[in-house]
């Protein structure tokens, strides 16, 4: 596949401006590049020592820079040099000594070098600033090209076969958010070639892994070609996690076993067919709120040096208006820029089959012309009428850093929403609401969390509780056994000093901090991973785990790990028989929620029933079996709940001998958060006349003898514990 030299000689025709990049059509390929503001284009060639043979391009079409090159075909690596006016004070910042990838790369070969002709240092500027911010009539003349990656032409074509989208609706939706790299790093049964990569993460002993487990989604950290920041570099370091984009149609190339030079584009879609085989969607995390070009003192590597004042939100035209956190905002309300993410996310669905997506920092996304956030922008007017995006999984991480930046609930449909008010609700409940002097929460929030959240999501705009993405954990923050572990956070192996990560994860470590021998403890804490598992999995909404919770992943409490690709991140499959158990447990609550429309509700609990005399599809009561009163839910340190879920929405039938496997099961699930062991009622009729216990965290293991329990009885339940009783009405 690889081209092993370059033609002799190349007459370059006018080719054609669409489509953006540089696409192969068997003959040779087409290249159009759009810098409305250029004086001058060139497609730098690589031969294969790395020499580059330039090819101007001269034909311009409507600001797009167009030529057809001959002979040249897949694995052919490729940069450009793009001239035109240096005036960084209103944001133009043109410099042909340095190489750009091409942003409609579809394969990138190469790393970033921690160079100072990448970084643009320029000798002798006044007070050591950079180009154009200490002396602006200057600009950097050192060549970048031997320290920056290389585009690559591909060949497009991928024999899919019978591919179908597996389609799993909202309802029955369970993400899995991983780690191409960290999923397989270590995994035995994976052969060593294709652990960490899109092969081994299609590998049949995975696949078996991921479906015996009853997900769904995998929802995969970013793949979209990344580099390591420079100062991380620097210090040694790597950005693991990937959220520092440079090619956004380009699958990272790091992650491939099969090479860099087109042929991670191949070894992509093979994954994602061999997923939708086994019937798992996948569900990529995109990062469109900034690029790997950082702030004012960023390298140029792309957007910056093709249309630095189109691309980026300028502070006054010099330096970069920042909500990210990372050193520039993308202007998704310029046409260029909205129009390369919304090529790049209609290239992902329809050239690679992926299933949906997950915005990072979607906030920024949807900032107006303005600069604060408009359920109008212009991004989320182009995803509501695109015929290929509109009906794909649509996930919002609804907040930044900006002004306004926090948007829970304020995206409409086909929007759902990762819900960290879900997350912290029960934290608090299960984990920080028992340190020492720490005041219980209550319930009053964590009711609105279980039943879906119809405080956020039940506005004008009618959304039911699927447009919450429960979650506990994610990968940025703790993992569930660190929660459980830690109180603080343990973040020096990252080089900044523990500065980094967030300072509270409500999280409780049961009376020691970190390993620990003492049984007592560990058994504490070995409950409570359950109860949180538990309580996500059976909660209205969709849930998310995050990747190794379910086999009690540790990172041995550092809560951000975006730099640790080792043994800290990668999930380690050496399992003791307290992880087999955990595991086990979260299979039956996945298979619970599977079989049980109930527990996977697509509208909001009414908490009464429309027609009369009927019983009510939710109910809530408290330990004595009478139903919550006003000063229950407000008592700040209540800490058992009895939760009541009608399956057959209370229509007032009677139905006796209803098995777990009944569709239309009732259930009651009483969560005790408290130290004390505490009894019980299980209420009356009509609620039910029994009671069949079928999962209970006080176990090690799932139940495997069902115990029945007469309506009114009084059961004594352990401290932290959580039961699931089917209601036989």
């Amino acid at each position: 596949m690889h081209a092993s030299s370059l033609p002799p000689e190349l007459r370059v025709s006018p080719g054609r401006p669409e489509p953006l990049g540089a696409r192969w059509d068997g003959a040779g390929t087409n290249v159009a590049v759009s810098s409305p503001e250029a004086v001058r284009v060139t497609v730098c060639l690589l031969d294969e020592a790395g020499v580059e043979h330039p090819v101007e391009l001269t034909h311009r079409s409507r600001g797009t820079w167009h030529g057809y090159l001959p002979g040249v075909g897949p694995g052919t690596r490729y940069g450009l040099r793009v001239d035109g006016p240096w005036d960084p004070w209103h944001g133009r910042r043109f410099n042909p000594a340095k190489r750009l990838l091409d942003p409609y790369a579809l394969a990138v070969d190469g790393q970033l070098a921690p160079h100072d002709a990448v970084r643009g240092h320029v000798v002798g500027s006044a007070l050591g600033l950079h180009a154009g911010y200490g002396d602006d009539t200057t600009r950097d003349a050192r060549d970048s090209g031997p320290y920056v990656p290389a585009a690559v032409v591909v060949d497009e074509s991928f024999d899919w076969g019978a591919d179908r989208p597996p389609g799993v609706p909202w309802s029955q939706t369970v993400l899995y958010e991983l780690h191409v790299r960290g999923f397989t790093a270590t995994h035995p049964e994976v052969p060593e070639p294709l652990r960490g990569t899109y092969a081994g993460l299609a590998h049949p002993a995975v696949l078996d892994y991921l479906t015996a487990l009853g997900v769904t989604t995998l929802e995969l950290l970013p793949v979209a070609h990344f580099v390591t920041e420079l100062e991380l570099l620097e210090r040694g370091g790597v950005n693991y996690w990937g959220y520092s984009p440079l090619a956004f149609l380009a699958p990272h190339a790091g992650y491939s076993s099969a090479g860099r030079r087109g042929e991670q584009v191949r070894e992509f879609k093979q994954m994602v067919a061999d997923l939708h085989a086994a019937g798992l969607e996948v569900v990529l995390d995109v990062v469109f709120n900034h690029t790997a070009e950082g702030g004012r003192t960023g390298p140029t590597l792309s957007l910056r040096g093709l249309a630095n004042n189109s691309y980026y939100r300028l502070d006054h035209g010099r330096g970069y208006l920042d909500v990210t956190g990372c050193g520039n905002t993308l202007d998704l309300t310029h046409p260029s820029t909205l129009r390369l993410v919304m090529d790049a996310l209609r290239y992902w669905v329809s050239a690679m089959h992926v299933d949906g997506f997950r915005f990072d920092l979607a906030a920024t996304l949807a900032r107006g012309s303005g600069g604060g956030f408009d359920p109008s922008a212009p991004f989320l007017a182009a995803i509501a009428q695109d015929p290929v995006l509109r009906n794909v999984k649509l996930i919002a991480e609804p907040w930044d850093l900006g002004p306004q930046g926090y948007q829970l609930g304020s995206f409409g449909e086909p929007w759902v929403e990762w819900n960290d008010r879900y997350r912290d609700a029960v934290r608090g409940f299960w984990l920080a609401g028992n340190r020492p002097g720490a005041a219980h929460p209550g319930v009053r929030d964590l009711g609105y969390r279980l039943s879906g959240s119809s405080d956020i999501f039940d506005g004008p705009a009618g959304r039911g509780p699927l447009a919450s993405v429960n979650f506990v954990t994610a990968h940025d923050g703790a993992t569930l056994h660190d929660l459980v572990t830690y109180e603080g956070k343990h973040n020096h192996g990252n080089g900044e000093g523990n500065r980094d990560g967030a300072e509270e994860n409500l999280g409780w470590n049961c009376g020691v901090e970190g390993p620990t021998q003492d049984p007592a403890v560990l058994r504490v804490r070995r409950r409570l991973a359950r109860d949180l598992m538990a309580t996500l999995l059976l909660s209205t909404g969709v849930p998310m785990i995050t990747a190794g919770d379910e086999i009690g992943r540790t990172q041995h409490g550092n809560n951000n790990a975006y730099c640790q690709d080792n043994e800290t991140s990668w999930l380690d499959w050496s399992l003791q028989p307290w992880q087999l158990d955990l595991h086990d447990t979260v299979v039956e609550l996945l298979r619970l929620r599977r079989e049980h429309p109930v527990l996977r509700q697509e509208d909001f609990f009414a908490g009464q029933h429309p027609h009369v005399d009927a019983m009510a599809d939710l109910a809530w009561f408290d330990a004595a079996g009478e139903p919550m009163g006003h000063d229950a839910w407000h008592s700040p340190g209540l800490r058992t709940i009895s939760w009541y879920l009608a399956g057959d929405a209370g229509a007032g039938q009677h139905v006796v001998g209803l098995t777990p496997s009944d569709p239309d099961a009732s259930y009651l699930i009483v969560l005790h958060g408290g130290p004390d062991d505490v009894d019980v009622v299980l209420p009356g009729p009509p609620w039910a006349q029994r009671y069949t216990l079928v999962l209970d965290t006080a176990e090690e293991r799932p139940v495997s003898i069902s115990w029945a329990h007469p309506a009114g009885e009084r059961v004594r339940r352990p401290s932290f514990s959580l039961a699931v009783f089917h209601a036989h009405r």
